[in-house]
């Protein structure tokens, strides 16, 4: 069973990411487990509250949910051209301390996709992880792309990622992903 987790980088109640992920967690194919991680509760990065007081809990969690998926999927809203600040700061507060990075990080295949309303997805976000995940020494899957542009007409009442055609791309896109993270395994038993 391929074990892979999942994090939107929105806190908001209705986010189009989280929806995303809601959505993907559905599509999984036959295999292949996505679970949903949280960035909710980790605070603001500060140096000195890790030095007088560790690693937050909603953080060591995350970080422990992470090390023991194999593959790590990025659902990125897109702020101002960019990767959300709160979305980054979980990250930041993940690679700490530099010496566990490695754990959590270090040859995990990571994808990113996102959703946004906007006419052009979330590519300028997607494009902004990329140095990101190379400083944390990530395993990126360039192998598939998935920008869900005009998230806000896509959805029912319920706030459901409802448009067929982006619930057969996003399906395609995991199940792509999920092949690429077993032959990442595959490759390192050999």
């Amino acid at each position: 069973m391929t074990r892979l987790i999942g994090i939107s980088g929105s806190l908001r109640h209705a986010s189009f990411n989280t929806a995303l992920l809601n959505a993907a967690i559905e599509l999984a194919p036959a295999g292949c487990e996505l679970v949903a991680g949280t960035i909710r509760g980790i605070p603001l990065y500060d140096g000195d509250v890790e030095a007088a007081e560790g690693i937050p809990p909603a953080v060591a969690t995350l970080k422990d949910q992470i090390a023991q998926a194999d593959g790590l999927v990025l659902f990125t809203p897109e702020y101002n051209n960019g990767i959300p600040g709160v979305f980054k700061n979980a990250i930041d507060w993940l690679s700490r301390p530099p010496s566990d990075s490695a754990r959590v990080f270090g040859g995990k295949p990571v994808a990113v996709c996102g959703a946004s309303p906007g006419g052009f997805g979330t590519i300028l976000s997607q494009a902004a992880w990329l140095p990101v995940l190379r400083t944390l020494q990530a395993d990126f899957w360039s192998g598939g792309r998935l920008m869900v542009a005009r998230a806000n007409t896509l959805m029912d009442a319920e706030g459901r990622l409802a448009d067929e055609a982006t619930r057969t791309r996003l399906a395609a896109f995991i199940a792509d992903f999920a092949a690429f993270v077993r032959s990442r395994a595959g490759s390192a038993r050999a």
